[in-house]
């Protein structure tokens, strides 16, 4: 195993003190392990803190996950981990990553690599000791930041911490070849700028984008899914999907500009009652539609569970608009809690539903104890009717009478109606 100090040229560009992530005892112990030349003060650094937890840290956002670039090998990053007792999980050996599991953390754990071979779907990589080759092949400049265990910060690419700070979404290198190499970079792009950008998008980035955007039909839908899914449920949702459209960017499911502006109300009344909801968000850019779904489908796939809920919030839509209690509680009963506050900020947003009743109707829905029907098949047979296939319609239509009686109809009452 190679374990000599191996000069590195990376010197710091900021220094933002560890945040309490980074001086976490297992984040410590995985970097101490995996760069025991830069412990012992030679200065060379063999393992770092890559990507999104960087950039994350360097503006003062929430750091979810901890990715470490190595100049190890797979192998040897494991044999390192194992004799020290942590567990290491191979989750994607063919591309030089593992995942280390310690003290109720995980850490994805990825060997330097340099590309040999793309083909914008896959690609083929070799191994490297080299920061900045490793950092050639990165999308965003943004994410070839570098960071040690002490939160100094470094940038194998000339500009990048610049670019972070600004809000510039900036392609590493040539953006045309960035994305030819994977065409779901141009998604990508457009997730980053939402989530970071600032002022006008990167004019060449947006080019580049433009003239592949047709190749996204080659990914799989799981790829696109999952990126595109992250743009819907993120605070610029619509600025940002109509910015994709101005593009052309899957243009087969472009809205107009009426729909965009009611997903824009839409969104900012679950913002402002806290009911964001990744599947209603879909609804609605489907306009509210689920004839709508087998164009969705051409790239996407939706979980059943989503299925289930554009199913709930047609029929709530279909039901009538829940500008009275009554109608609520009636949303409710039929199609639960979560679909009718998500069908109420639909309505809101179609100005069918007055703001001023909004309060009262939420409370409802967060509060009224939703009940069960007082009748069922047993009482009307009892009551005489006999078995057989009206038995369903003549249940049917006692219920229909107890809901629209505002839930007050008693099991005798209803009975009572039957003759």
């Amino acid at each position: 195993m190679n374990l000599q100090p191996i000069e590195s040229p990376l010197t710091p560009v900021k220094s933002i003190g560890a945040p309490r992530w980074l001086k976490d005892k297992a984040t410590q112990e995985i970097l101490r392990l995996l760069s025991p030349d830069y412990f012992k003060r030679t200065g060379a650094f063999q393992t770092l803190i890559v990507g999104g937890a960087v950039r994350n840290a360097a503006l003062g956002m929430d750091v979810e996950d901890i990715d470490l670039a190595t100049m190890f090998k797979p192998e040897e990053v494991s044999e390192i981990l194992n004799a020290a007792g942590i567990r290491v999980i191979p989750t994607g050996l063919d591309h030089g990553t593992v995942t280390a599991v310690t003290q109720g953390r995980s850490f994805e754990i990825t060997t330097l690599r340099k590309d040999v071979e793309t083909d914008g779907r896959h690609a083929v990589v070799a191994f490297t000791d080299n920061w900045a080759d490793d950092a050639r092949r990165r999308d965003f400049t943004m994410n070839t930041l570098l960071m040690d265990h002490e939160g100094e910060i470094y940038e194998p690419i000339q500009g990048a911490f610049s670019d972070l700070e600004a809000g510039r979404v900036r392609f590493v290198g040539e953006a045309e070849q960035r994305i030819q190499e994977d065409y779901l970079r141009i998604l990508r792009f457009f997730r980053f700028y939402g989530a970071y950008g600032t002022g006008a998008p990167d004019s060449k980035a947006l080019a580049a984008c433009r003239k592949y955007a047709d190749a996204i039909k080659t990914l799989s839908k799981e790829r696109i899914t999952q990126e595109v899914f992250k743009i819907i449920i993120s605070n610029r949702f619509v600025s940002i999907i109509r910015l994709m459209f101005d593009n052309n960017i899957m243009k087969d499911l472009s809205l107009s500009d009426g729909q965009l502006d009611l997903l824009d109300h839409f969104c900012s009344f679950q913002s402002r009652y806290g009911l964001q909801a990744l599947s209603s968000r879909l609804f609605v850019l489907m306009e509210c539609d689920t004839e709508n779904l087998e164009k969705f489908q051409k790239y996407l796939l939706f979980p059943k569970v989503f299925l289930k809920d554009f199913k709930a919030y047609a029929g709530g839509l279909h039901l009538e608009d829940l500008s009275t209690p009554h109608a609520v509680k009636k949303s409710l009963y039929y199609y639960g809690r979560m679909a009718s506050a998500q069908v109420l900020m639909i309505e809101l947003a179609q100005d069918r539903v007055m703001n001023g009743f909004a309060p009262q109707a939420l409370k409802l829905i967060q509060n009224w104890d939703i009940p069960d029907c007082p009748v069922n098949g047993d009482d009307i047979i009892k009551a005489g009717i006999a078995p057989g296939p009206d038995l369903g319609e003549k249940l049917k239509a006692l219920e229909s009478q107890w809901v629209e009686s505002d839930f007050e109809f008693t099991k005798s009452e209803l009975i009572t109606k039957l003759s």
